[in-house]
């Protein structure tokens, strides 16, 4: 694991921890991608909600697409078109733009 993601790793807990929602979300980002940490979308998942559910559309995008597409979740597409919708409506350029094909998912 290249240095700088562990160093990321290790400030962005330090501010998760105190409840930093941009750091709950890039640290979900180094889980859902294994950059610095063990590839895991179970904590991906987690550090995500803790971001999304202070209002943070990118982090509500994030979990939108884990939702969508089945990444340490159960399926849930009523969960990922929420979470897509709540970004949209903030603003969230990658939410406001998804036209998913629900039936081809």
């Amino acid at each position: 694991m290249p240095q700088d993601y562990v160093q990321a790793r290790d400030w962005y807990r330090k501010a998760a921890d105190q409840g930093d929602i941009f750091a709950q979300n890039n640290l979900g980002g180094l889980y859902a991608k294994g950059q610095g940490v063990p590839q895991d979308y179970a904590q991906a998942r987690d550090w995500y909600r803790k971001a999304a559910e202070q209002g943070d559309a990118e982090a509500q995008y994030n979990l939108g697409t884990l939702y969508a597409k089945v990444h340490g979740v159960p399926k849930d597409y009523v969960q990922a078109h929420m979470w897509y919708n709540l970004a949209a409506a903030q603003g969230q350029e990658k939410a406001a733009k998804i036209e998913i094909n629900w039936q081809k998912i």
